[in-house]
């Protein structure tokens, strides 16, 4: 049976007092690749991410997780931001590994950051929702959450859910093999910043303007929570809340791609978790 929505958004309220107290970048990440470009600052309370044309960074968790609520604070690269790609996902290892994504893809001044989602589970991905932000998210710090359960995945911004991803294994295993469901492998936590502009903005036709480098991106708050830490909680009584009307605003406003939706992608009809 799935949990209610609101019941699952009352797990992402008691998570910001459950998660951990004092997230530190020193003690939560490594950085994994480029070197100084990333840099812990604050005593280990922001991260900032620079990209220039010899080469972006990345960081990832120390600690892995299966099932979470996960967030993280993000201002994006400001100004002319084409052909750069802003990460903050989840993912586990290997050639059959499952991941949870955010990608912010840059853009021409002016025009309006890309927020990519996809799942991708036991190696097969495929699931992409696009949207714009309702908001510049380059002036200032915005959260970008995942609460991932053994029920469903929900992407949030600013509080407000943006996409919901139903765990339909049981009904749809029958009759599509290549549906899966992330339930079985832990996650670590990775971000990054670096150069797409192969297909990032406008499908690779716009190009990075090395001048403007270096592109920074800057990071804080991180939290982390296990959800088995509050499970017992969906099992309570939860105030009603608007957070379904706000997901279907969100969809009918500011979502710009949908798999789901994609008759050239899928002539012969949406996959069936679609339906």
């Amino acid at each position: 049976m799935d949990t209610p929505l609101h019941l699952l958004f009352l797990l992402f309220l008691l998570a910001s007092s459950a998660a951990l107290v004092s997230a530190n970048f020193y003690n939560d990440f490594d950085i994994t690749w480029g070197n100084d470009r990333a840099k812990i600052l604050d005593n280990g309370q922001q991260l900032q991410l620079t990209l220039d044309r010899f080469s972006g960074c990345g960081i990832q968790s120390k600690q892995e997780y299966l099932f979470a609520k996960i967030d993280m604070q993000i201002k994006l690269v400001p100004g002319n931001s084409a052909g750069t790609v802003t990460t903050f996902y989840l993912s586990s290892q290997g050639p059959k590994h499952d991941e949870i994504d955010f990608e912010f893809l840059g853009n021409l001044s002016g025009d309006p950051y890309i927020l990519h989602t996809n799942v991708f589970a036991q190696g097969l991905g495929n699931r992409e929702q696009q949207f714009y932000l309702w908001f510049d998210p380059t002036l200032d710090f915005h959260n970008y959450s995942v609460l991932w359960t053994s029920n469903q995945i929900i992407f949030s911004v600013d509080g407000s859910p943006i996409r919901v991803f139903k765990n339909r294994e049981t009904e749809l295993g029958k009759v599509d093999s290549n549906y899966h469901y992330p339930k079985s492998q832990a996650m670590g936590v990775y971000s990054s910043l670096w150069n797409a502009d192969d297909w990032a903005t406008r499908g690779g036709l716009v190009k990075t303007d090395w001048t403007k480098a270096p592109f920074v991106a800057s990071f804080r708050n991180f939290n982390a929570a296990a959800t088995s830490s509050f499970d017992a909680a969906a099992e309570e009584e939860a105030l009603e809340s608007n957070q379904e009307q706000r997901l279907q605003w969100v969809r009918k406003n500011y979502m710009i791609y949908d798999y789901c939706g994609d008759t050239k992608r899928f002539p012969q009809g949406p996959p069936p978790e679609c339906k």
